[in-house]
């Protein structure tokens, strides 16, 4: 309890930049927007290096200057609401932001809840303490271990795969342990309550190279990660800066930089018929 109170003050809160305006018409009506002249983009900001809080307490990451660089083309002002990620979509039919901005893989499910667009590649990393005492190097190597995760999420149900593949086995289960974000997750790892933590590819390079912990296995449940939209108007138009940016090279510019694969196909709406 007192890691997660220690981790999630942040939450909620909001980073907001000046419009744009002022030098070009915004490309988005107010009207499928949450507030006039901005593009309000939610986030969990735990997962370095794509959105964290840096210790100047600032948020910055990969999907952080995406973000503020599609406001940019859009003409508009941007603002990042900080938020746990099982209050995202809610949120979003809501109205209380305009696009879900947190590293979000894609399901046809959550294509029947509201419009994606795909631009990144990502799978699932599994975490272990420095050295990887255990010498995990396979999913079959994880049997009997206990395993924490963001609760909620791909990483959650994909986790229960890993648990189902190893009963199916006839190897022993593993403890799932939900927690409110990746942070606490990690830090539960840390204190070794968990021999093990599930995260996406790019946090847990991360971590490994800043010799918190090692990257055991990678490249689980490769899945593209998307924006997603109450508007669809609003999720075309974003699709247009996304396939600019690719022409003009900026994209890929972003993504290298982070070592992230940018989606291999056209930008387009997916969602509700």
């Amino acid at each position: 309890m007192m890691l997660r109170r220690s981790l999630l003050g942040a939450a909620c809160a909001t980073v907001s930049l000046p419009a744009f305006g002022q030098s070009c018409a915004p490309k988005v009506a107010d009207g499928e927007l949450v507030k006039a002249r901005t593009l309000t983009l939610s986030t969990n900001p735990t997962l370095p290096p794509m959105q964290f809080v840096n210790a100047q307490g600032q948020l910055v990451g990969m999907r952080v200057e995406l973000g503020a660089e599609i406001a940019k083309r859009l003409c508009l002002g941007v603002e990042h609401v900080r938020v746990e990620f099982a209050a995202m979509i809610p949120g979003l039919a809501a109205r209380r932001w305009d696009i879900i901005n947190t590293g979000m893989f894609y399901t046809e499910e959550r294509a029947k809840l509201m419009y994606l667009v795909r631009y990144e590649e990502q799978a699932i990393t599994v975490s272990v303490p420095r050295g990887n005492p255990r010498k995990i190097a396979r999913i079959e190597d994880m049997a009997g271990l206990t395993v924490g995760v963001e609760q909620g999420g791909f990483e959650f149900r994909r986790t229960q795969d890993i648990a189902k593949a190893l009963e199916e086995k006839g190897l022993k289960p593993i403890t799932i342990r939900p927690f409110d974000n990746f942070a606490v997750s990690f830090q539960a790892l840390r204190v070794r309550q968990l021999d093990a933590a599930i995260s996406i590819d790019s946090t847990g390079k991360e971590y490994e190279e800043r010799g918190d912990f090692t990257r055991a296995i990678s490249g689980l449940y490769g899945t593209p990660i998307n924006f997603g939209f109450r508007s669809k108007a609003l999720a075309t138009a974003v699709a247009g800066v996304l396939t600019e940016m690719r022409t003009d090279g900026s994209l890929k510019a972003l993504l290298d930089r982070y070592g992230v694969k940018e989606y291999e196909g056209a930008f387009e709406v997916v969602g509700p018929s």
